[in-house]
């Protein structure tokens, strides 16, 4: 059985709740890089626009600077968002969703 490769997270939405959270607590990306100690602000825009994630060390940093979990700084993809396969059959998530339903009803 062949499994679709698709993040569970959404990095767009990750991108934007990270900088959310920023400007909530009013860190400008030259802060979050000094606190970071990274060598430029690159990887700070690009987790921004949603095109990498933080690694998991700057991503524990990041939720003890906003005082969060780290899974409250990832937006994960909605079951909805990766239901069915390109064939029109229901994937293998899909199936789990369908089968949680019927043992919690």
């Amino acid at each position: 059985m062949m499994f679709e490769n698709r993040s569970s997270i959404d990095l767009n939405k990750t991108g934007m709740k990270l900088q959310w959270y920023a400007r909530k607590f009013g860190y400008s990306v030259k802060d979050i890089q000094a606190y970071l100690r990274l060598s430029c602000p690159q990887p700070i825009y690009r987790w921004y626009k949603g095109q990498i994630l933080p690694s998991v060390d700057n991503l524990l940093r990041l939720s003890e600077l906003f005082c969060v979990h780290m899974e409250e700084l990832i937006v994960k993809n909605r079951i909805s968002d990766i239901e069915y396969s390109p064939a029109g059959e229901l994937s293998f998530y899909n199936r789990i969703w369908q089968y949680y339903r019927i043992i919690m009803a």
